[in-house]
């Protein structure tokens, strides 16, 4: 972004382009490094900074806005209620914005259509530079269209137009995540207990799972158990597998809270946790998953750094439609990488 010019001591005010003059590098690079993104080296932004306070630069952030075009806004459009996925990506977001840099005005749909354009009409009419939509599953939802005169990224849930910018977590890597954890474990003989099947991201897991066991040359020992996203279900579903397969020695579950309810069950049974059977969940849900007993092992979307690069794609976006030397910015659905967050339930204490 284009900085506003401020008062100097030459008898006119400095301009951006006076700063990075005066710091060796391009205009995008000096307004990227005041604006506080990721893409610059330390060294570069410490001598942009240093540049604009020899000469008097100071942004300001309404005057920048006229400059572009630009108001310095973004809006975020959920339909996440309980704001499990919503805030992180929002947090991230921030974060790449930069702090003071750019606010952001998060609008809550409720999963309703009427709402989300009620809502996408507020935010057009406030000026919004770009928009980020986030759901509350990994499911495909219906793109708001290519009429809107602002950048849109799709957040966690992808738009259904391959054309659209959709950022959304590998939920199939982080199914072979799970499966090859506890594979060096020592665990052979591994179940998996998962939610609502009709969700993409049980079935994308479900995948990774079934991959990882085929590389290792291994089966699942039953079939994937399918239900509600809930500890009732999981303490059910964990019952039964052990009445059937009384040998299971890993068990994946679909969330946090499924694993939950299993390690409930375990427990009861006086199954060891993970001597017996070790158990891995997925969401990173903290507040469940540090105060299970043991701590649950489990699969970490990354949200803040989706919220990142959601931001990051938006800068893009702008960049590409306006600026010199910029690049275009193509559609399509990227598929961000997981991490395995590692706790007592599947490596005991020492």
């Amino acid at each position: 972004m284009a900085e506003r010019e401020a008062g100097g001591s030459t008898g006119r005010a400095a301009t951006l382009s006076d700063v990075a003059k005066l710091a060796g590098v391009s205009i995008a690079t000096a307004s990227k490094a005041i604006n506080g993104r990721d893409q610059v080296a330390p060294a570069t932004r410490q001598r942009v900074m240093a540049a604009a306070e020899q000469i008097s630069f100071t942004p300001n952030e309404l005057a920048r806005g006229l400059i572009n075009g630009r108001t310095g806004t973004v809006g975020l459009l959920t339909s996440d209620l309980e704001g499990r996925f919503v805030i992180p990506i929002l947090m991230g977001a921030e974060d790449a914005f930069g702090a003071g840099q750019v606010n952001v005005f998060l609008c809550d749909a409720r999963g309703d259509a009427i709402r989300e354009q009620h809502h996408l009409k507020a935010l057009l009419t406030r000026r919004v530079d770009g928009i980020i939509v986030v759901g509350r599953q990994t499911d495909p939802r219906p793109s708001l269209g290519h009429d809107i005169p602002v950048p849109v990224v799709y957040a966690y849930a992808p738009s259904d137009d391959p054309t659209d910018i959709s950022i959304t977590p590998d939920n199939r890597a982080g199914g072979r995540l799970a499966v090859e954890h506890l594979l060096s474990c020592g665990r052979r003989r591994i179940a998996l207990i998962s939610g609502d099947p009709a969700f993409a991201a049980a079935q994308d897991r479900a995948v990774g799972v079934r991959e990882a066991l085929t590389d290792a040359g291994l089966e699942l020992v039953g079939s994937p158990m399918y239900s509600d996203w809930s500890e009732h279900w999981g303490r059910d579903a964990s019952a039964m597998l052990l009445r059937q397969y009384p040998d299971v020695d890993g068990i994946v579950c679909g969330s946090d809270q499924i694993a939950r309810g299993a390690l409930d069950t375990l427990r009861d049974l006086g199954r060891d946790v993970p001597g017996d059977v070790a158990v891995i969940g997925y969401d990173n849900w903290e507040i469940l998953a540090t105060n299970s007993r043991p701590g649950l092992t489990t699969i970490d979307a990354n949200l803040q750094q989706l919220g990142r690069v959601a931001a990051t794609r938006i800068f893009d976006a702008l960049d590409g439609a306006g600026g010199a030397g910029s690049t275009e910015v193509t559609g399509g659905t990227e598929h961000l990488p997981v991490r395995l967050v590692i706790r007592g339930s599947t490596i005991p204490r020492r």
